[in-house]
């Protein structure tokens, strides 16, 4: 056993399984491709599912991968712990029905003994309590002492989730020896100390399990292994944990080279340069694989792990951008194995940059107000900091919630997490409801009886083609025939009709058969592979089996080319006017417009899309060929075709390729010639999550609708106003003027009006220990007239406690004020018109001196006034 780098191991991992008939196949993204029930790619066999389920056929029935993994269940741990962390590298080696328990065991010992030369007298072996048949395999056929072999139960070793395939585990410990022990004379295989290290699971595959209780023995068993690269480099390195492993060591040596402080000196400091060290791995690898920082979903959980980050650069006094700095270490410790790094290492950084600065932005402000939460928080006996506080903190200044319990706890205060999630499922459905209200209904069913063929594509080379149906299916059941106004789905052998992908949408049209015509409305390619045509019978009959003639919609396909092809046009503008780090984050094509997301910090200017309209113009006045051809990975990457982040491509790709102007991997389809476009315009340009810019644009006839639609915007707006389209902005100007004198004025009017009530106000005021109890309801006083008031009377009365309650139209609100002799004494205004508030059903809360709430029921209104006395009362008592 000698020392050996992480980056040597996970190649002599690759190159032995190799050796042994395996495949090696690259990590896959983490984005999970096709699997909507993970966020991010956790495991090594995560991403080979549908291979293990016979929904995809494995390129070979023996694989081998080092898979990126990342988890974030214990991220609150990581730091504090040196055995916990969010990224990680996950080796294995797969059998889809091929080999079983005599090979999977033997390779695993032969690797482990004879090429890592780790000790046998250092190895212990697990098994499943009841799996007599791996205990003979690893006694009889491999040689292992059975004293040296552990039954454990079925929380330990047995493998299964629900229903589906399941098997027992073997794993494969290593012991550290008694000094790393609990010291107990039972210390052994299973015990939570640090002696024994299981580094190796081998999971067999051999049953399939119904779900209750029942589990059938499959005819072609499964295997899959898996074993953490970086445990497997601490037991070759001989150190304690994976923050003293060779690559992830040098990655805190440049923390600690910024930060100006040494692992080992400072527990504190230890932790804060373990949590950077572990979320700035994760961060790199995932944006590298195309997630970008968001409020939502995996982007949310890559916005969590940067300002854990950036907060702990605080914690070590840098208080400037500096994670940037050390993506390129992570880099150079990576790009052995994952040599992508290198090409979007720039891209990272920006943004990895972009999100500090963003955070810096708001942390300053939000941890004063954090601070003010805590200082209250220590007074109070149940030491709580309210769930509502906490989730204005997320929703204001982007604070995560694990950011702020880490935050609070070093004081010894904890968070009401329960009504945090309270406010955060109402945020959730709050957007749900608006995503219904904008997503409609459409065709979901994922469980179809479809026979297991292909259905070749010919929408490249035509629009029309002959095709035989090859199944039918009515209300998602298979059926003989379909009759008029029946919704259906189809499968042909062949179709011109393109499925949506890659941001272009599916194709329309008809479906012409001998007896009838089926109006296609969407295309989809479903889990198990085929593709599928979705509408219903216009006329006649559809029948199963029929010989049809398939035909796209001519001008509605041509407006989608236009617009696809112009997208390629548009991000080569992009990045030749805004530079290299623009990438696509995402797109959509359809017949009316493009829409373009890409990778920038900030607005494009006006001055730059006038550059980009004019030079996507003058390409599509120059006629340029689009060539769009089918050729291999490689001979893409050499032509210097561009491909996006997150896609895994095959040997052969599609290419699109535009005079020398552009060159991409794509498989939509495009128009024959850039003149085709006739015209483009930008129409909007916005933000779409922190690093992400979007533009709207229309060619062809999408561009003559937008120009009709300008003129007559404007014409509407000049009769409107009373005036010409020519001395249309002179209008505007003059009638901004008006506004802001009126304005003066309304101002001028609430004062008289506030200091005309004012005397009114004290007139029959009631007094609490000295505090003036004030309160009114002034009807059709906006919410600038009622702060004005408030202001008058706290100048009038420092000892004044004033609730007042104002509207315009339907909606009310409560202004409290206190004074600030009546703050000294207790007397607290986010909590007084909190309560007040709730009597009514509404809800706010604010400063002592100082809050604002919004009224529920109006005819409580007198109610929730009344409280106000008491509430004054109890405070000053407390």
């Amino acid at each position: 056993m000698k020392w050996t780098g992480l980056n040597d191991l996970r190649e002599m991992f690759l190159s032995f399984f190799e050796s042994k008939g395996h495949t090696r196949l690259p990590s896959f993204p983490l984005i999970p491709q096709g699997d909507k029930s993970l966020l991010l790619i956790n495991s090594g066999m995560a991403p080979l599912k549908k291979y293990f389920l016979g929904q995809a056929t494995p390129p070979n029935t023996r694989v081998t991968t080092c898979q990126k993994c990342i988890r974030t269940p214990d991220i609150e741990r990581v730091g504090k712990t040196a055995r916990h962390g969010t990224y990680f590298e996950m080796l294995g080696n797969f059998s889809f029905g091929d080999y079983f328990k005599d090979e999977a065991t033997a390779w695993a010992w032969e690797f482990i003994t004879k090429v890592l030369e780790l000790p046998e007298d250092k190895l212990w072996i697990s098994i499943y309590e009841e799996d007599d048949e791996t205990f003979d395999v690893w006694t009889k056929k491999i040689g292992i002492s059975p004293e040296r072999i552990v039954r454990l139960g079925k929380e330990d070793n047995f493998w299964e989730h629900g229903s589906g395939p399941c098997g027992p585990c073997s794993e494969i410990y290593f012991d550290r020896g008694p000094e790393h022990g609990c010291g107990s004379p039972d210390c052994k295989v299973g015990c939570e100390c640090d002696r024994f290290v299981e580094f190796w699971n081998l999971v067999f595959s051999q049953f399939d399990h119904d779900g209750n209780g029942h589990y059938e023995r499959m005819e072609k068993p499964n295997i899959d292994t898996g074993m953490g690269l970086e445990r497997l480099a601490c037991i070759m390195q001989g150190v304690d944990n994976l923050f003293e492993v060779d690559t992830v060591q040098n990655i805190m040596k440049r923390i600690s080279e910024i930060a100006h402080v040494t692992y080992g000196d400072n527990e504190k400091t230890d932790v804060s340069l373990r949590v950077i060290t572990d979320h700035i791995r994760s961060t790199t690898f995932m944006i590298a694989d195309g997630v970008s920082p968001s409020n939502e979903g995996r982007g949310y959980v890559l916005r969590r792990l940067l300002r854990r980050a950036a907060r702990h650069g605080r914690l070590l006094n840098v208080h400037e951008p500096f994670l940037y700095k050390v993506v390129d270490t992570v880099v150079e410790e990576n790009k052995a194995a994952y040599p992508e790094l290198v090409e979007k290492a720039d891209y990272i950084k920006k943004v990895v940059k972009n999100e500090e600065e963003a955070f810096n932005n708001t942390i300053g402000k939000g941890m004063d107000i954090l601070m003010q939460l805590i200082d209250k928080a220590s007074t109070d006996e149940i030491r709580t900091l309210s769930g509502a506080e906490a989730f204005k903190l997320y929703d204001t200044y982007g604070f995560p919630i694990d950011l702020t319990q880490e935050i609070v706890a070093e004081k010894g205060i904890t968070v009401d997490v329960e009504e945090f999630e309270e406010y955060m499922r109402e945020q959730r459905e709050r957007a749900r409801e608006s995503h219904r209200a904008k997503a409609g209904s459409s065709w979901a069913s994922e469980m179809l009886e479809l026979p297991d063929m292909g259905t070749k594509f010919t929408g490249y080379e035509t629009l029309v083609s002959d095709g035989k149906i090859q199944a039918l299916l009515v209300d998602g059941k298979p059926a003989d025939m379909a009759t008029a106004d029946q919704d259906i789905i189809v499968l042909l052998d062949e179709t011109p009709f393109y499925t949506e992908s890659g941001g272009q949408v599916s194709d329309k049209g008809i479906l012409q058969g001998p007896h009838g015509v089926m109006r296609v409305k969407e295309m989809k390619k479903v889990p198990s592979g085929q593709i599928i045509h979705i509408g219903y019978v216009k006329e006649g009959t559809i029948s199963n089996g029929e010989k049809i003639t398939a035909k796209v919609d001519v001008n509605r396909r041509k407006s989608i080319m236009r617009n696809h092809t112009a997208a390629h046009l548009l991000q080569a503008a992009l990045r030749n006017i805004l530079g290299d780090h623009v990438h696509q984050a995402g797109q959509l094509v359809n017949k009316m417009a493009v829409r373009f997301d890409f990778t920038h910090f900030e607005p494009v200017s006006p001055v730059q899309l006038r550059e980009i309209e004019k030079q996507i113009n003058e390409k599509i006045m120059d006629c340029l060929p689009v060539l769009n051809y089918e050729t291999d990975i490689d001979s893409a990457r050499k032509k210097g075709a561009m491909a996006l982040f997150s896609e895994k491509y095959g040997d052969r790709v599609r290419v699109v390729e535009i005079g020398d102007y552009s060159i991409e991997l794509c498989g939509g389809t495009h128009v024959k010639n850039t003149g085709e476009l006739g015209l483009f315009k930008i129409v909007s340009e916005s933000s779409v999550a922190a690093g992400v810019r979007r533009i709207e644009a229309v060619t062809g006839l999408g561009f003559l609708y937008a120009v009709d639609k300008a003129q007559n915007d404007l014409m509407e707006a000049s009769v409107v106003l009373k005036t010409t389209p020519a001395e249309l902005s002179h209008r505007c100007e003059a009638l901004l003027a008006e506004l802001k004198d009126k304005d003066r004025e309304i101002a001028i009017l609430n004062s008289k009006l506030a200091s005309g009530q004012l005397e009114k106000l004290f007139e029959n005021i009631k007094r609490v220990d000295g505090v003036a109890i004030i309160t009114a309801n002034i009807g059709g006083a906006g919410i600038d007239a009622l702060r004005l008031m408030g202001d008058k009377i706290k100048d009038h009365d420092p000892m004044a406690c004033a609730l007042l309650c104002g509207g315009d139209g339907e909606k009310q609100n409560f202004l409290c004020v206190v004074g600030p002799e009546a703050v000294k004494k207790g007397v607290h205004a986010g909590k007084i018109v909190k309560e007040a508030a709730a009597k009514t059903g509404g809800k706010g809360g604010g400063r002592p001196d100082s809050a604002m709430a919004g009224v529920g029921d109006p005819f409580l209104v007198d109610e929730a006034m009344a409280l106000v006395e008491e509430l004054v009362k109890v405070q000053i008592e407390k």
